[in-house]
């Protein structure tokens, strides 16, 4: 049965609970404990300001703390800088001595000469300047001293400032001196591309573009899972080749064979040979689809990348996979191949560019400069050079080891494809049916495209997925989501005068992530 209590047991049960739940206040701050403070400013000055502890304080500071520095205070060594030197000098007369010979000296005998005022102040004038009264003159640490100390190179040094290291009666002093902020150069001026012509014949959005070696035809892949080829010059049909069961997603005629290379969503990557337009090769491995191939340009090998996480070197002649890339953690977009090191280039959906070793099979850098999905990456035909595009930027690299060249802000779209040019015009293409031209070395959007939809269309169907530029590199071919190719030409009419380029010295802003 339930013991039942008096009422002054429970309202003093009650009091005591209370009292248990606020007397601990859990938001009052811990009392700070000297010993690990000292601790841990000590282990802070050494990791942070090594490099700089043997340098001389500010004169306020051996003021205020009586020569006594921070160091001292946490345990750490005084500043060599310090160390064994007066502060000042102290004019103090004579030593004393007794008054005649035989006396003992004591503080009644004593005698010591103290020089008069004057005599004080023409003997300081005349002492050389001590070296704490130097260090403790001194505004603060030069930026030059603390790079240098540090084992840095002054150039190194922050952009826009630069230091002028002037002595000037026995006084070292460090002056910082705006120096003028680094400016775009002028960019190379590029005649504007105008359409010229769209031609028609898909029955679903047209998802890759090539042209062949001899700049005669050109060939395209479709969401109808058929490939067709045309003629360049006339825009006409030549052919359509049907054998994928999906959309076709990649398309590739290889220079040194008849060949034409395939792939698709159905997983298959196809040989077709263009003599008897039929497929003669099947490479079996990918487990899902497959987005996007390239041919080695030296030696008879077919890259390609798929929504497995995966990119695969096939041999083309015997089929057989002769190595899995494997690394990436999402669906690898986009391949790219050139005979120089390093062979391989992938961009992904997990954000990351890597550039892989052939010969061994893995990765030799990984690129995470990227915060959104790489769909794109183009090799420049003439500099060791190559861009990648992002939602949020197309940014350049060098190679081997792909150090970050810059930014190219302004494409603010999801950005499906890149094309460039000998002449230095970059070509982006996004989903939303912008193309984006760009000079290639400064980075300067001198031209922004967005052409109509084909009549009968719908506005939402207005997307670029390829392009590239004929051999010619006179026409640029775009295959997009109105189930049309568009091509363009350069202005011939236009001149640097007609078309000036709208460009300011503005300071460069360039982010590194």
């Amino acid at each position: 049965e339930v013991q039942k209590h008096s009422v002054h047991t429970l309202v003093f049960r009650s009091l005591k609970r209370t009292h248990d739940m606020f007397v601990a206040d859990n938001a009052k701050p811990i009392p700070l404990d000297e010993e690990s403070h000292k601790v841990k400013m000590a282990v802070k000055l050494r990791t942070e300001y090594r490099s700089v502890l043997h340098m001389p304080t500010l004169k306020e500071n051996l003021r205020e703390k009586g020569g006594s520095n921070t160091g001292d205070l946490y345990g750490q060594k005084q500043y060599s800088g310090n160390q064994g030197q007066e502060l000042e000098y102290l004019i103090t007369g004579t030593h004393p001595y007794p008054p005649g010979p035989g006396v003992a000296l004591t503080a009644d005998t004593k005698v010591q000469r103290m020089p008069s005022e004057s005599a004080a102040q023409s003997l300081a004038v005349a002492l050389p300047a001590s070296q704490s009264r130097l260090d403790a003159n001194r505004t603060a640490a030069g930026v030059g001293d603390i790079y240098r100390h540090a084992g840095i190179s002054e150039r190194s040094q922050p952009p826009g400032m630069s230091v002028a290291m002037v002595e000037a009666g026995g006084n070292k002093n460090s002056a910082l001196m705006a120096k003028k902020a680094p400016t775009m150069p002028k960019p190379q001026w590029h005649p504007p591309w105008k359409l010229y012509r769209v031609i028609s014949g898909h029955l679903g959005w047209v998802r890759c573009i090539a042209v062949e070696p001899g700049n005669q035809w050109f060939v395209t892949g479709s969401a109808d899972r058929t490939i067709k080829i045309w003629d360049l010059a006339s825009g006409k049909l030549k052919l359509s080749l049907t054998g994928h069961i999906s959309t076709v997603r990649g398309v590739i005629v290889s220079a040194r064979s008849p060949y034409l290379f395939s792939c698709g969503e159905d997983k298959q990557v196809k040989c077709w040979d263009l003599e008897y337009n039929k497929v003669i090769r099947h490479y079996h491995g990918h487990l899902s689809a497959v987005y996007g191939l390239d041919l080695h340009p030296t030696i008879d090998v077919l890259v390609t990348c798929s929504r497995d996480s995966t990119a695969r070197i096939w041999d083309v002649r015997t089929k057989a996979s002769v190595h899995t890339l494997s690394g990436h953690t999402n669906a690898v977009a986009t391949v790219k191949c050139q005979a120089a090191e390093p062979q391989i280039i992938t961009g992904s959906h997990d954000t990351t560019i890597r550039l892989w070793d052939l010969v061994a099979g893995k990765t030799r850098v990984t690129l995470t400069n990227h915060k959104k999905s790489v769909r794109a990456v183009v090799l420049h035909p003439r500099h060791y050079t190559f861009a990648s595009g992002s939602p949020d930027n197309i940014k350049q690299w060098k190679f081997p080891d792909g150090n970050f060249i810059q930014n190219l802000s302004g494409h603010n779209a999801i950005i499906n494809t890149l094309a460039v040019n000998s002449d230095g015009v970059l070509v982006s293409g996004a989903d939303n049916g912008t193309m984006h031209l760009w000079d290639w070395r400064t980075g300067y959007n001198f031209q922004r495209v967005h052409a109509a939809v084909q009549p009968g269309s719908l506005d939402s169907e207005s997307g670029i997925f390829a392009c590239v530029f004929d051999q010619s590199e006179s026409r640029l071919l775009t295959a997009e989501a109105d189930k049309t190719i568009k091509v363009y030409k350069e202005d011939d009419t236009a001149t640097e005068e007609t078309h000036p380029v709208s460009w300011k010295p503005e300071i460069i802003k360039r982010k590194r992530f």
